[in-house]
């Protein structure tokens, strides 16, 4: 199986980029941290640095099953502005592979590319406006062909499982998401 690539720029989200790959590889997926600086140390929006696995240029873009987006500000903007990584997100477009986003990035990363054009999306609330051309749900997670967007950091676990669902099956998710207690039942009121 292809490795699955999720990207971290100073100010990225840490709950969706590290919990993601946690249930990534939970499902047995290879799931990749890639640093879009020169050196693996990335810190995030709120302050806790970590050790990617790779940089961008130790790995080949073209050969990858998933390009995974977290979100979080500066981090999504940062995302926006690799040339590396958005060149690579539109080729990976074009050929019909997998793009997910989570939080900022859907509106601030892939609708200014032109991926989420005429497509269910979602997005963290008050985005929306930066991808008109999308149709925003509101939702949790939307599902739209081969891109998987979904609206913020509470929605990271059912994000995640949606993309193992789509690389290794439901059978695998739904297993790996009962062994961590995952619900989907309504949280309490606080």
């Amino acid at each position: 199986m292809k490795p699955s690539y999720i990207f971290l720029a100073p100010g990225f989200e840490e709950t969706e980029a590290l919990s993601t790959v946690d249930v990534l590889r939970r499902c047995g997926i290879d799931a990749i941290t890639v640093s879009i600086l020169e050196v693996p140390q990335v810190t995030g929006a709120h302050g806790i640095s970590v050790n990617a696995d790779k940089t961008i240029k130790e790995i080949n873009l073209q050969d990858a099953n998933w390009l995974i987006l977290p979100g979080g500000m500066p981090g999504a903007t940062n995302l926006a502005q690799c040339e590396q990584l958005t060149s690579a997100l539109l080729s990976h477009y074009r050929a019909g592979n997998n793009i997910a986003a989570i939080c900022a990035s859907p509106a601030v990363v892939l609708a200014p590319l032109g991926i989420l054009d005429n497509k269910q999306a979602t997005c963290y609330p008050g985005f929306e406006s930066q991808a008109p051309k999308a149709h925003m749900t509101g939702r949790a997670v939307e599902i739209s062909h081969n891109i998987i967007t979904a609206n913020g950091p509470a929605s990271t676990l059912l994000f995640a499982l949606a993309i193992a669902s789509r690389t290794v099956g439901s059978e695998v998710a739904n297993e790996v998401a009962k062994g961590m207690l995952y619900s989907n039942e309504r949280p309490p009121e606080f």
